[in-house]
């Protein structure tokens, strides 16, 4: 099971790169078009804004399983183990009634925005303002999981550390190999 949440979360960096590179294209190529030849693609422009709202949700959910959002590690560091895991519920909860709310706001815009069309293609907003609901669930089942592991006791020490802005020393070297 591990293994194919990995391979999905590996599919999600994929998609992160080809909507980037899906942007990058569309917006040169209408620099150039616009610059050398005085046209451009009208559709391009609107694509390459829908990528972006999409690239940052995704994004966003990668981000959140790998600990990397901004957090307040200065005070949680601070804390020991007790404070630490004190922290994760309360962050964790908190994360999961803002999911809850997120998704709950992207549902009752889902009808006004499957009406609405976007201006140049014509595509219903529901598909770019939809990505909300995977955003929602996505953040909140990562953050309900965590707590259910939590409580079961499977929770390990290291995962409470990186909340807390602690890498182990594994982690550690990966990053300085990185950089």
């Amino acid at each position: 099971m591990a293994r194919a949440i990995d391979w999905a979360f590996k599919a999600m960096e994929a998609a992160i790169v080809a909507l980037l590179a899906g942007m990058v294209a569309m917006v040169f190529g209408n620099v150039v078009l616009r610059y050398a030849f005085n046209s451009g693609i009208d559709v391009s422009d609107e694509f390459a804004r829908f990528f972006f709202v999409w690239l940052t949700f995704i994004g966003a959910v990668v981000t959140f399983r790998e600990n990397a959002h901004l957090g307040v590690e200065t005070l949680v560091r601070r804390f020991g183990h007790p404070g630490r895991t004190v922290c994760l519920v309360l962050s964790d909860l908190a994360i999961i009634g803002c999911c809850a709310v997120f998704f709950a706001g992207t549902l009752a815009q889902h009808e006004i925005n499957a009406t609405n069309r976007a201006s140049v293609s014509g595509l219903p907003m529901s598909y770019v303002y939809g990505i909300g609901y995977f955003a929602s669930l996505g953040i909140g089942l990562i953050a309900a999981t965590r707590l259910l592991r939590l409580a079961t006791g499977r929770l390990p020490e290291s995962e409470i550390n990186a909340f807390a802005g602690e890498v182990s020393g594994e982690a550690a070297q990966v990053k300085e190999r990185a950089e």
